[in-house]
Parts: structure tokens; sequence; C-alpha cells
């Protein structure tokens, strides 16, 4: 059986990610930093359907950390040949109110994180010569979003950082490739106004916010051995917004 590690597994997007994956076969690591009820309550509901699944606790911000988690998945699921760094933050202010510490934060957690635990995935990926790296980033990655700079920064040295890699790592017979979510429903869009998520809304050529599970369906076709020949790419999965 394949395994694959979820960072932020706990999250919204996460956990459509982890349900889909484990409902494709594979053994799941549910990577989590603060949400450890919400993990384990996610590893128990996945057994229960005959599923495996474990919680590990994953600082993306932590080498340490990470490097316990890798060694425990390896020990409970061996090799790792799907690493989806979804784990990340955000957060809404004027680019002058963006302190210095903010910036750095917002930097090492959602681009750093996603170096750092890469590199600890790696080794393994190399040696097996297969893997699945799938990275995610943003729509404001891609577009740039108003009030969001030090995010969008972030999220955009994510897609940077996949097409680089990609090519890095093509010949050793892994692909690294990103999924840019739109407006999608999770904790990070509950705090819009109805006015605010209509106005979204109307942006949308599709017409509706989407669903986590709309970003899960994409990563399980990245992760799957039919994209065995997509490397280096960023899937938009914004329901038209930008187009």
């Amino acid at each position: 059986m394949k395994s694959a590690l979820i960072s932020g597994g706990s999250g919204g997007i996460g956990t459509a990610i982890v349900k889909r994956l484990a409902e494709d076969g594979f053994a799941v690591g549910i990577g989590y930093n603060k949400s450890g009820d919400k993990a384990l309550a996610l590893e128990k509901e996945i057994i229960s359907k005959g599923g495996k699944a474990k919680a590990y606790k994953l600082d993306i911000t932590d080498k340490d950390c990470i490097e316990r988690a890798i060694t425990s998945i390896q020990k409970d699921f061996g090799t790792i040949s799907v690493l989806v760094n979804n784990a990340g933050i955000a957060e809404q202010v004027m680019f002058t109110d963006i302190s210095n510490e903010s910036w750095q934060k917002m930097i090492d957690t959602n681009l750093g994180g996603v170096f750092r635990l890469t590199r600890a995935v790696l080794p393994q990926m190399i040696h097996e010569k297969h893997g699945r790296i799938i990275n995610i980033a943003s729509i404001w990655g891609e577009t740039g979003g108003s009030c969001e700079v030090h995010y969008s920064a972030a999220k955009a040295g994510v897609i940077g950082m996949t097409k680089a890699l990609a090519k890095e790592l093509g010949p050793s017979g892994i692909t690294v490739n990103a999924v840019s979510p739109g407006v999608i429903y999770t904790e990070m869009t509950s705090h819009f106004d109805n006015e605010t998520m209509n106005s979204l809304k109307e942006e949308i050529p599709l017409g509706r916010i989407g669903l986590p599970e709309d970003v899960a369906g994409i990563v399980a076709f990245l992760a799957s051995d039919e994209a065995g020949y997509i490397t280096g790419q960023n899937i938009s999965v914004n329901g038209g917004m930008y187009i």
C-alpha cells in the first residue's frame, strides 16, 4: 500500500485531501500542529471505514518536529510516496501595517515550511526513484491579493519553487506540481460576511464558491499513476475566476 503525508491535514482542504486519498487506497499520515483533536477524530473516521490513517504532530516551522514525524510515518507505513504540502497561515492586513515579524512568519511558514518538509521527505523518494510532491499554493500567488501582500508573495514563491524543483527532480522519477485554490469554503473564508461572499461569487464564472473536495479531486489525480507525465505545473482550481 502506498502512503501519503498531508501537512495541515486537519484543516478544511487538508481534511478533504486526507479523506480522498484514503478512499483511493493510500495509507494517510495526517500532519497537524494545533488541531490534534480534529486530526485524531479524522484518523478514527478513516479507520472505521476500513482505511489506514494516523495523526502525527507536524510543525512545519520546526526541523526536529518534522524529522520525528517522518521517522514515525516511515515506521508505521513505510516509504512516503506522496507528499502534500498543504499547511499554511493567512492574514488580511494593509501592506503598511505588516510588521517585520508578520512578514517573516508568513514567508517562513508558507514557503519555508514547504522547503523544510520537502527536503526531509526527498532522500527516500530519490532512493526509490519515484514520488509525488504536491504543493498547495493559492490564486493570490498567481494574481496577487489586496491586503494580502505577504501571503501572495509566499504563495508565488511556492509556485516558483514547484517549477524549479520539478526540473531538478525529473531525472529521479519524481513529479512536482502545485494546486492553486481560488475562493474555497474553509475556516480562512468563514470570517467573510454574506455581502463579501456574494461579491466574490459574482466574480466567478461558475457562479459558486469552491468546496474543499474540488481541490482534493485535483490532488488525488496528481497523486495517481495517470498523472505520471505531468510535472512543473500549477493547476488553478478557481471556478474560472480571473481567467
